[in-house]
């Protein structure tokens, strides 16, 4: 952005010469790259923020140089022209799409008379790199850089109806523009067009068909905000680069439209002379709610360090034209519409920052009066995380953005019913267009990715949040969520080379340790069906209270296949959130025993139905006296078993506390409990 040293001036009082300028606006935020000579005038640089298009304007630099200087911002004056007629009678606008365009001012100026623009003119846009047309539009140029309000001139009478529609375009509509280039538009661009054609490129370039030539007489003068989104969109597109669309595609005043409307109108009633219409067609569908924000004065010293004087707090908010008034100990500040930067407290607190000098700030951080914690998870995720890489996973990151998916299952509690993923807006990637619901896809491409680079042997687990829709209008519902990838061999230590390939029970055993190790209440599974596992190597996984909390099994071959993956894959999914804030295990101590165990084998011939948590569920709730514990030795299926059917050797263990226990005893509990479990499985004991 150019600034003319000397328009600036016209604006705000300063003593500063153009080199002190730049170092003074440097300091408030505004990098000044360059001052150069040019005639009796200087040119600043200026780097405006791509959150400052207030900055783009000689009053808005001369707004930041009147609190620098501690003077006040002289806005430009506006002189009585000649009026006659109302615009409405003359002509007509109509806004067909209001979310594009929020607001269109028209306004006439009859009876004008094409010619060079005055030498003062000239200058003043010649000194910052803009070409002299003649004094029509470079009055639309000149108030663009005053008051950085882009504004456009149609020659009236070239004006179909005459009347403006604000619309989309049509698929397929040519537009010949300024610059002499016809462009193809789409029905996601925004025109100005006449009853019949298009005759601009809303807040980019006016049409070459309606533009002002020696021969016209009446122009229509337009002021206009338009979505700032669409601007840039339609900009990109077509790989045009304007000095409207820099100013429109950043944010605009939308409450100074008219403002900068009427200022046009009456320079060129000045300088080419011609009588306007008494009023403006205002066309403003959607109205302006300005911001109020509470600023608490000392949060100035809390976030910075430096120590300001509430009267200087309000000497430079009100400098800055923030309308400023005291409620106990608190400011209320109305924002002004230029500044869509300031949206919270911290953003005022950076205002009087700049202004107090960055330079002031100390090196050392603000004295804090809480030391730091941890999350009530943290702990238990950090236990999480070392009981898995204890059991050689890695833990892997991934984008939270991801392809439509729907192959996958999400985890219970995040969605009900079809999953819903959200869609991005404006996605950074165009093939990750989505928001994860589940942390499987991201695992298995990293997965793939170590496959394809000769790794044979991958163990990966993540953390992470997953989402999903819920209702049209609201944010997604989000849960936390672990998810686990394993295949390859079982390496021991030391051993290049394992002795067996990784299984379910490896994977479940991680995950069992992580329990274990967090203090948790023990999980339960139950075999199951899920849409991306293998049927018969799958289970739900569930807290001791009966709440699902995910999956876990061998992936299946059609999700395999997809990803081209010739080995087993064992993945295993849960919602975090809910396993955390689930159940603690109660630890309890107790002194060595002081008596002998005794152990036992049993080894029962079983329908293949029955799962090892029901055998092992029964023989605890037997509570038969002074039975300790039980565990698998092992299963044993074909040779002479029937297919049906399977062996399944315990091994359970018998103490008392008060004495060394008779073998008697021993054989009496021991069939006892044996007795129990062949009559509720109808079982055989081999």
């Amino acid at each position: 952005m150019l600034i003319s040293y000397n328009w600036l001036r016209d604006y705000c009082e300063t003593q500063f010469s153009p080199d002190e300028l730049r170092e003074r606006l440097t300091m408030v935020g505004l990098a000044i790259d360059a001052v150069e000579r040019h005639n009796s005038d200087s040119v600043l640089d200026v780097e405006v923020p791509s959150n400052r298009p207030d900055c783009l304007s000689h009053v808005g630099i001369g707004r930041e140089v009147a609190v620098i200087a501690g003077k006040e911002v002289r806005l430009p004056r506006v002189e009585s022209f000649k009026t006659e007629g109302r615009a409405e009678d003359l002509t007509a606008v109509e806004i067909k799409d209001v979310d594009l365009c929020a607001r269109y001012a028209a306004r006439l100026v009859r009876g004008v008379k094409i010619a060079p623009s005055p030498d003062w003119l000239v200058q003043r846009l010649e000194t910052i790199g803009q070409r002299p047309i003649n004094n029509v539009a470079d009055v639309t140029n000149y108030v663009l850089h005053e008051l950085g309000q882009p504004l456009h001139a149609f020659d009236f009478h070239k004006l179909a109806g005459p009347r403006i529609v604000v619309r989309r375009a049509a698929p397929g509509e040519k537009l010949k523009t300024l610059d002499g280039l016809e462009r193809t538009l789409t029905n996601e661009m925004l025109v100005i067009a006449d009853a019949e054609r298009p005759v601009a490129l809303a807040g980019i370039m006016g049409g070459e068909e309606s533009e002002i030539s020696e021969s016209t007489t009446d122009v229509l003068i337009e002021s206009a905000y338009f979505e700032p989104n669409s601007v840039r969109r339609t900009a990109r597109q077509l790989g045009m680069d304007t000095e409207a669309s820099r100013r429109f595609e950043r944010g605009a005043d939308i409450e100074g439209v008219l403002r900068a409307q009427e200022r046009c109108v009456q320079l060129i009633c000045e300088l080419a002379g011609g009588v306007a219409s008494e009023d403006s067609i205002d066309i403003y569908p959607r109205r302006f709610e300005p911001r109020t924000i509470n600023l608490r004065p000392h949060r100035v010293r809390d976030l910075t360090s430096l120590s300001v004087q509430p009267v200087d707090v309000v000497r430079i908010l009100t400098g800055l034209q923030f309308n400023v008034s005291e409620e106990g100990e608190q400011l209320i500040c109305t924002v002004p519409s230029w500044r869509i930067d300031v949206e919270q407290e911290e953003d005022l607190v950076e205002e009087v920052a700049r202004h107090t000098g960055f330079d002031k700030i100390t090196d050392q951080l603000p004295p804090a009066s809480a030391s730091g914690e941890y999350q009530p998870s943290e702990m238990k995720q950090r236990l999480l995380r070392r009981a898995f890489n204890a059991f050689g996973f890695d833990e892997a990151i991934n984008f939270s953005f991801i392809e439509r998916e729907t192959q996958f299952e999400p985890i219970p509690l995040l969605t009900t019913g079809e999953v819903q993923q959200p869609l991005l807006k404006n996605p950074i990637i165009e093939e990750a267009a989505f928001m994860r619901y589940t942390l499987l896809p991201g695992l298995l491409n990293s997965l793939r990715h170590n496959l394809n680079h000769g790794i044979r042997d991958v163990r990966l687990f993540e953390i992470g949040r997953v989402f999903a829709m819920t209702s049209l209008g609201e944010l997604p519902a989000e849960r936390l969520a672990l998810a686990v990838v394993a295949t390859g061999g079982a390496n021991e230590a030391n051993k290049a080379q394992a002795e067996r390939d990784l299984d379910f029970f490896d994977v479940k055993g991680a995950l069992e340790t992580a329990i274990d190790w967090m203090s948790l209440s023990p999980l339960s599974f139950t075999q199951t069906a899920a849409a991306h596992l293998r049927a018969g190597q799958s289970a739900r996984i569930k807290l001791n209270d009966g709440t699902e909390i995910g999956t876990i099994g061998r992936l299946a071959e059609s999700v395999a296949a997809n990803y081209k993956f010739r080995y087993p894959v064992y993945v295993l999914e849960l919602d975090l959130d809910t396993l955390l804030n689930g159940p603690a295990r109660v630890v309890q101590y107790a002194p060595l025993p002081r008596y002998p165990s005794v152990v036992r084998d049993i080894s029962l011939l079983l329908d293949r139905s029955v799962s090892l948590d029901e055998l092992l569920n029964v023989v605890k709730d037997r509570q038969v006296a002074d039975f300790r514990s039980v565990k698998l030795v092992g299963i044993f299926e074909g040779g002479n078993i029937p297919s049906s059917k399977r062996s399944v050797t315990l091994r359970l263990e018998y103490r008392s506390d008060e004495r060394t226990l008779r073998d008697q005893e021993i054989e009496e509990r021991h069939a006892q409990l044996t007795s129990s479990l062949l009559d509720t499985f109808a079982a055989e004991q081999r």
